[in-house]
């Protein structure tokens, strides 16, 4: 915090090591008198608030349990904004927002450093730049009714019902389908909006060769798919989270709930969740330059 800042923020695509890097970036500001870290970890990923899925959206807990240099024993580096809702919601950004500012000011006012710690770039945005969110709640019965539609059809919903600036509200369905949602309750509904100050931010961001991030996924996914992932997803179905809802969160969740319910075997599983991942890995480091072109300024190491 010597620059001034608020708050340090580390970021970087899928699987690049930014829990491992923060953790140790927390550790470096060393521990008070009791022998509590200095700095805690405040998570921005769109997927860890979720209790139960924990291999899929690499969790990796024990992570934070640290050996620092000169310490006999393991040191824990509190977090937060992890294991926050249940399984089979639909947790939102303007919900992020809010828990992410109660949090933040609970590490400041015990005097400790904030460090930002995630890859999802609308939620690390939000976080930072104050951004004003409408207060819209969940449609379940509406969703059910876009989710039969097209892509094609809902983009041009969206767009004869609010400005279309840029392509952030459709880059994905689940994107695009809360972007309507919205929408349409504006259009019926008056409705408060958040209202927080911006951060005065340090950016870190964590830079792989394009090469490199894939082959990190592919052992990663190699790693989870024989330690537990598929068996996780199952417990998830068996509790009675819906496969649909599952789908929704994507990804892991999207195409082991596939091969489970028997829609893909595993052999094609496999190959299309690598593929999407690396895809997603794509496009958030897509929204990171896009990120930099919007005057943010990130230290790439």
């Amino acid at each position: 915090m010597e620059t001034n800042c608020d708050l340090i923020c580390v970021l970087g695509p899928t699987a690049s090591g930014k829990t491992a890097y923060a953790v140790r970036l927390a550790a470096s500001y060393g521990f008070d008198a009791n022998g509590k870290p200095k700095a805690e970890i405040l998570s921005a990923d769109s997927r860890q608030v979720y209790r139960g899925m924990d291999i899929g959206t690499g969790k990796d807990l024990d992570e934070y349990d640290f050996v620092p240099e000169g310490f006999g024993t393991s040191v824990h580096i509190p977090y937060h904004l992890i294991d926050i809702v249940d399984a089979g919601t639909k947790y939102n950004i303007f919900e992020y927002q809010r828990d992410f500012e109660a949090a933040y000011r609970d590490v400041v006012e015990r005097g400790r450093i904030p460090i930002l710690c995630g890859g999802s770039g609308l939620y690390i945005e939000a976080a930072t730049q104050g951004y004003s969110l409408p207060e819209v709640p969940s449609n379940p019965e509406l969703r059910t009714e876009l989710e039969k539609q097209d892509t094609g059809t809902l983009v041009a919903k969206l767009a004869s019902l609010k400005p279309m600036h840029n392509t952030t509200d459709y880059d994905t369905r689940k994107r695009l389908i809360r972007a309507l949602e919205i929408a349409i309750y504006q259009r019926e509904h008056s409705c408060g909006e958040s209202h927080f100050l911006p951060k005065v931010t340090r950016y870190i961001g964590l830079k792989v060769s394009p090469e490199e991030r894939n082959a990190k996924i592919d052992r990663r996914l190699e790693y989870r798919l024989g330690h537990g992932m598929v068996d996780e997803v199952r417990h998830l179905l068996e509790s009675g989270i819906k496969p649909e809802d599952l789908v929704y969160y994507g990804l892991e969740y999207k195409f082991v709930t596939m091969y489970l319910t028997g829609e893909l075997d595993y052999g094609t599983m496999c190959r299309k969740l690598a593929v999407a991942i690396h895809q997603f890995a794509k496009r958030q480091m897509t929204w990171f330059r896009g990120m930099e072109r919007r005057g943010i300024k990130i230290e790439w190491v």
